[in-house]
């Protein structure tokens, strides 16, 4: 150390340099354990950190300094990222790196990355070291007699003290996936052969990490410890955002998955290269890749699948081979080699979706149309282009309300659980469609401007009775909408609370602000606004909420807005001059009356309650039992649960099905997805999409209820009106 204050940046190289002293004498300690490769910072890396840092010290709408304040959360938002369950480092690791805690502000702004550089080889070495201690304990075997319990959840633990506490939790850790495949049925072998590979192919992962992936962590911790929703977007996770919100790619029409260093088809998307040539199908291996008609065969055995993903996907119309081991082909089998033009693929599976339900109520059956949009899509770069055909949520909606109306339906509910958000303009134009020209949304900047956000199209896609079903994970332009139906009095909205997430967010292109002709720094996703209701109350924090409340599992302290330490707080500015469409208030109570009602005599939903009961318990615990014995009769007893819900709900033929194919999907076998055989786990994949979705039935019976109240009393019904 400098005998009297050093300068700041000269003492950021000595510790440094003593961070790696350090380093080299942890590694030497554990050099019988399979090493991780030791990652270093690329100078564009360097470069895109302080201009990163620039673009959010100068944009963003919560102004905050790159200082020592900031650098102590971008310490524990990094070592949370890296090992949130406490299960890697040991107490003493953080110790050894707490005087970086106040020091990596100077690392960005110094060009100096080895210190979060060190931290996450060192975290490598740990997984390592882990993975190679769990491999010994299967040689031992364990007393499953023994009464001991599992915590599964460490998130609020603190870090193991020692290794020998370490090391017991690990122990556990085997014990409980050994006794999970022992339940399900397999011998001592199999078990053992199964977790070997499993934990040998996360120690065989370690080699292909890379140094992006250390930065691309790095930076998030940076980046969201200003807000939850500033991020950083390297190269390849700047084009999976893109493809994201475009639902689409240019390549072969693939879904493939990484199963024993293969890379594995999973899926032939329906009109896309690869189901047309019909040469391809599920289970075949990809072993190399080459370009054009006659370039070179790169091997990718062993490859990331990431990687090969790239070498396939490329530019329109262009040829890629590939080299093809047949699923039913052992390793030695005869390969295939086909080539294939490369297209534009349509992720159709993510786009909105139409379906009807058919609700039967005191003898009457009503139609509800339902239209469920997993995301609020736009490809910018076609609309940008002047593709008037662009891909467009609010117009996939459009048409398919025009559908619905043709198909007769007597009300609509929109499905927007599990929607993250996406393009603010398609939450605007799809409020539209039900509301007309008027004000959505309200939007206010860094200094404080504000701007009313409005639909200018005056037509109207569906004027008749709505629903909106949303949940916890629904956010962002979800909240929007849902907020601005039930603000206009145009729909009812059904489900749980949303995230909260209030903010408005850009993406500013790093090698464009610094003029690269090729792209190496990423993009910064940053908040540039916050947005509020039109009634001037803001979904910030605490989300909307709905009219009608149904069960949910969701743990709101672990998930949403509110489970951020450094959320932007809920506030209100003046409402938007707007004219409500309607008033809900007064039908609501019957609406929840009804609801009570029905769900107090549906077996299934009583069932569902049940589940949430245990799953609200067990988290409260924290505990599982790792003693055969108490383990053998808590799945009996949930067999037998099953096995009664299947005799009471009769002879019902279709729920029958639907829920005995959801009970199998739930089956804990103890299997990661990649050890099924790729037949039984699409058989899973598929019983999960028939179960019966007990929440949309009962969102599609509160519409039918709307619609009823509406028709049989006239007078209601004008009353309700603007």
């Amino acid at each position: 150390m400098c005998p009297a204050p050093c300068p700041p940046y000269l003492n950021m190289q000595m510790k440094n340099r003593l961070l790696w002293i350090l380093l080299a004498f942890m590694l030497a300690a554990f050099n019988t354990t399979q090493a991780a490769p030791q990652l270093v910072p690329l100078e564009q890396q360097s470069q895109a950190a302080v201009l990163s840092a620039k673009v959010l010290n100068r944009y963003s709408y919560k102004h905050v300094a790159l200082d020592d304040n900031l650098s102590s959360q971008i310490f524990d938002n990094y070592l949370k990222m890296l090992d949130g369950e406490k299960i890697f480092f040991l107490q003493a690791d953080i110790d050894h790196f707490a005087y970086a805690r106040t020091g990596l502000d100077d690392a960005i702004l110094g060009k100096d990355l080895s210190v979060p550089f060190g931290i996450f080889n060192l975290y490598q070495q740990r997984i390592a070291e882990r993975f190679t201690y769990a491999r010994s304990l299967l040689k031992k075997g364990f007393d499953f007699q023994k009464k001991e319990s599992y915590q599964f959840s460490r998130k609020n633990a603190p870090w193991p003290k020692s290794a020998d506490e370490l090391n017991d939790l690990w122990r556990k850790r085997v014990k409980n996936d050994w006794l999970r495949l022992k339940l399900a049925g397999k011998d001592d072998k199999s078990i053992v052969a199964t977790l070997d590979k499993r934990y040998d192919n996360i120690l065989s992962s370690l080699s292909k990490v890379k140094s992006e992936d250390a930065f691309q962590d790095f930076m998030n911790a940076y980046a969201m410890a200003i807000d939850p929703h500033t991020n950083y977007l390297g190269v390849r996770a700047s084009e999976e955002f893109d493809i994201t919100m475009s639902l689409s790619l240019v390549g072969i029409g693939a879904s493939l998955y990484d199963k024993d260093e293969y890379t594995t088809i999973r899926e032939l998307l329906a009109g896309g290269p690869a189901a047309l040539s019909g040469k391809l199908k599920a289970g075949d291996r990809i072993v190399g890749v080459g370009q054009g008609e006659d370039g070179p065969i790169v091997e990718v055995m062993g490859w990331r699948i990431d990687d090969v993903v790239a070498m396939i996907r490329g530019t329109e119309d262009t040829v890629v081979r590939l080299d093809v081991l047949p699923a039913e082909a052992g390793a030695d089998g005869k390969h295939k080699l086909i080539s294939l033009v490369r297209k534009k693929i349509n992720l159709e599976k993510q786009a909105a979706k139409k379906s009807i339900i058919e609700v039967k109520d005191a003898g009457v059956t009503r139609r509800i149309g339902v239209i469920s949009l997993p995301e609020f899509y736009q490809d910018f770069a076609a609309r940008q282009k002047g593709d008037k055909d662009f891909k467009s949520a609010t117009r996939d909606v459009s048409r398919l309300l025009d559908e619905l109306k043709k198909d007769q339906v007597d009300g609509v509910l929109v499905d927007l659980r599990n929607n993250g958000g996406g393009s603010l303009d398609e939450a605007i134009q799809m409020t539209g469609l039900f509301v007309g020209k008027g004000p959505v949304v309200q939007q206010r900047d860094s200094k404080g401007n504000i701007v009313v956000s409005n639909d200018t199209d005056t037509g109207v896609a569906w004027n008749g009775p709505l629903g909106v079903l949303i949940n916890r994970a629904s956010a962002s332009a979800s909240e929007i909408f849902s907020a601005a139906i039930q603000d206009y009095g145009r729909g009812v909205v059904i489900g749980e609370t949303s995230f909260g997430k209030g903010t408005v967010q850009t993406v500013a292109d790093l090698d464009e602000i610094a003029k690269n002709d090729k792209p190496e720094f990423g993009e910064i996703k940053l908040t540039i606004a916050q947005f509020f209701r039109i009634n001037g109350g803001t979904t910030q924090l605490r989300g909307v909420t709905p009219d009608i409340k149904l069960p949910s599992m969701t743990d709101t302290e672990d998930f949403g807005e509110s489970s951020f330490d450094n959320a932007l707080p809920w506030t209100q500015i003046k409402a938007a001059g707007y004219t409500p469409e309607g008033d809900l208030t007064s039908i609501v109570p019957m609406l929840i009356a009804s609801h009570d009602k029905r769900v107090s005599h549906d077996r299934d939903f009583k069932y569902l309650q049940e589940d949430i009961a245990e799953v609200n318990k067990l988290r409260q615990t924290n505990l599982i039992s790792l003693n055969e014995a108490d383990r053998r009769k808590e799945r009996e007893a949930q067999e037998a649960r099953e096995k009664s819900r299947e005799k009471n709900r009769g002879d019902n033929g279709l729920d029958k099905v639907s829920a005995a194919a959801g009970s199998h999907a739930f089956q804990d076998d103890g299997m990661l997805s990649s050890e099924r055989n790729l037949s039984a786990d699409l058989a899973i994949e598929n019983a999960n999409k028939k179960s019966k979705d007990i929440l949309l039935n009962e969102a599609a019976g509160i519409v039918s209820d709307e619609v009823g109240l509406l028709k049989s009393n006239p007078r209601l019904a004008a009353s309700i009106a603007p």
